[in-house]
Parts: C-alpha cells; structure tokens; sequence
C-alpha cells in the first residue's frame, strides 16, 4: 500500500508536457504541482498521449483483489472534519468535465483555470486541462458551509472517491509506484470494518475516476497538438517562464481551458488562486 496527498491536478507546465507518471507528486491528488527541483523533462504530444494510454492500460490492468483489500486494511470512516475541504490541506479540487457542468448549473462563476498551468504558445496564451472549484478567501470550498458540505448528495467525483486513489506517483527518490490512499493519519477514522459490497464499490468508483481523469487529460493533449498544428504554434519556454513570472507578481495572463473539446478563453490573476 502506498500512500499520498489528496490534491489532483498536473504539475507538468510547458509546451511539451511532463508525462502522467511523473507528475503525481506528495501533494498530487485534486491537485498536482511541480517538483521545481527537478529539471523539466518534455515530450511531444504524441508522446504525451501515448504514454498517458499506457497508464489508462496499467490502470484497467491493476488486479482488483488487491486493491480491495487495501480498502479492507485501512478502514477509513469520515469524521466530517471539513479539512479535505480545504486550500490549505488540498491547495484545490481539479473537475473532471461532468463534474464542472454540474458546478455551472450550482453557481456558475464557481469554477476557475486549474492552476500549474500545462502549455503555453508563443502568444503568450496558457492552456490547461480543466477547471478547478474556487475557495473562499479563508481558503475552504466554495460549497462548504459551517463545517459541512452543502451540495454533499451532488458532491463531485473526486469528493466520492477520497481518500482513495488508484494511480502511480514518484516518492521522495523519483521511484514510480502505486498510490492507492492520501492523507493516511491527517484525518478521519481508521481500521472501521467495511462489508464486502462496499469495498468493492469503492475500488469500482475509484477506478472509474482515475481512467475518466487520464481520458480527460488525452483528450485535452489531442485537442492541444491538432490546435498547434492548425494554428500554427508553438511553444517557447523562455515565454512561458517570463509570464509565469509576471503572473505570480500579479499580473493578469489569458488562460484557455479545456473543456468539451473547446478551449474557452479566461483571463485571471494570482488573487483568484488566494495567492
């Protein structure tokens, strides 16, 4: 068993995107931010594409009795302590595409750019896969309200799942390996009993929810690569650097997010992150 961090959102932020294994780092399972002590390493979409399909592969692949059992060992039970719910536990809550047009229907401006942007052209437009949930300024979750979720019988793919996962990850000495719990101690109860049908649920549910964020993250580099290639461009590093620079100094950058095989345009701050 191996454990991680809640947060799911890619830590990868250039032209050529760092692949999916490599990406999952400590804090990586709403969100998934980038190890800046490591030199970027990057790929072509094909690349990237190819690789995020042998993942789904080993995904599909990953013996289901096992993974039960994992769920079986730690027991987990919720003591509604609203810290998963949090910016400061979690940094933010990456939407997989139903799960944003259901926020839309909620409360429409709900929704923000994920952050750790993935590409950016020589335009000096970012890209990136999805949208994330906005905070409160005190850094909680839009939708949570003295201490509980407010919309919890539509909470949202990721929420369904936590605390587990079914994805691989690099640890402290860049060895790629499975994660199947996050934020193991750091909340909620442990060593509860759980039936069978419910195990099996669960490792049904999570597994769902890695392969619908891996299709997602495809699709989006599909859509990427072929708008490059129609368009015309390109990415430099120098320009993504010098933005990225003036955005964490403040200033407003274009983001176009990916969303139902479009890209729609947003423009934003670092105030919109509570940064």
């Amino acid at each position: 068993m191996r454990l991680s961090g809640k947060n799911r959102k890619k830590a990868g932020a250039e032209g050529h995107i760092h692949l999916p294994v490599q990406h999952l780092s400590e804090e990586s399972r709403h969100s998934r931010r980038a190890d800046k002590r490591r030199l970027p390493v990057t790929f072509t979409f094909d690349e990237q594409i190819a690789a995020l399909e042998a993942e789904r592969e080993r995904l599909l692949l990953f013996p289901e009795d096992e993974f039960i059992e994992i769920i079986r060992e730690v027991g987990f039970s919720c003591d509604c302590c609203g810290r998963c719910c949090t910016r400061e536990f979690n940094d933010h809550v990456f939407l997989l595409e139903e799960d944003t047009d259901s926020v839309r229907s909620l409360l429409p401006d709900a929704v923000i750019p994920a952050p750790a942007f993935d590409a950016c052209d020589q335009e000096g437009r970012f890209y990136v896969s999805g949208y994330a949930l906005r905070t409160k300024p005190d850094g909680s979750c839009i939708f949570l309200s003295d201490g509980r979720c407010s919309i919890y019988d539509r909470r949202f793919a990721i929420c369904r799942v936590y605390p587990y996962m079914l994805h691989r990850e690099a640890d402290g000495t860049g060895r790629i390996e499975w994660r199947q719990i996050g934020g193991l101690n750091r909340h909620g109860s442990y060593n509860n009993p759980i039936d069978d049908a419910e195990c099996a649920r669960i490792a049904r549910e999570t597994r769902a929810y890695e392969a619908a964020f891996l299709e997602q993250e495809i699709r989006f580099r599909q859509a990427l690569r072929d708008l490059f290639d129609r368009e015309g461009l390109r990415y430099v590093r120098r320009t993504y650097d010098l933005l990225m620079r003036d955005f964490r100094k403040g200033a407003e950058v274009e983001v176009r997010v990916f969303h139902r095989g479009r890209f729609e345009p947003h423009r934003v701050t670092r105030d919109v992150y509570g940064q």
